[in-house]
């Protein structure tokens, strides 16, 4: 399947740069192992498309809602990160 979404420039640059090998989005559409991920470069300030886009194969897929691996309270004190593994 083709998914095509809106990125900011700053996070298309990264990716185009291959520094940023991953991408976190709300989990409001099907996408799964094997999908093209086309991320088209979007200006908030003029809320255009650029015409720049990028096309990704997906990889890894995780979804969650809860995640209970860790108390509560550290959650609120230090929140959670994404690690890209290279």
């Amino acid at each position: 399947m083709i998914i095509e979404k809106k990125t900011w420039p700053e996070y298309f640059e990264k990716i185009l740069s291959g520094e940023k090998t991953y991408d976190f989005r709300l989990a409001d559409f099907e996408c799964n192992p094997g999908d093209t991920l086309v991320m088209k470069e979007w200006d908030p300030q003029t809320e255009e498309y650029t015409g720049r886009e990028i096309s990704k194969i997906v990889g890894f897929v995780g979804k969650v809602k809860d995640l209970a691996f860790w108390p509560a309270e550290d959650v609120e004190k230090y929140g959670y990160q994404i690690i890209s593994l290279k």
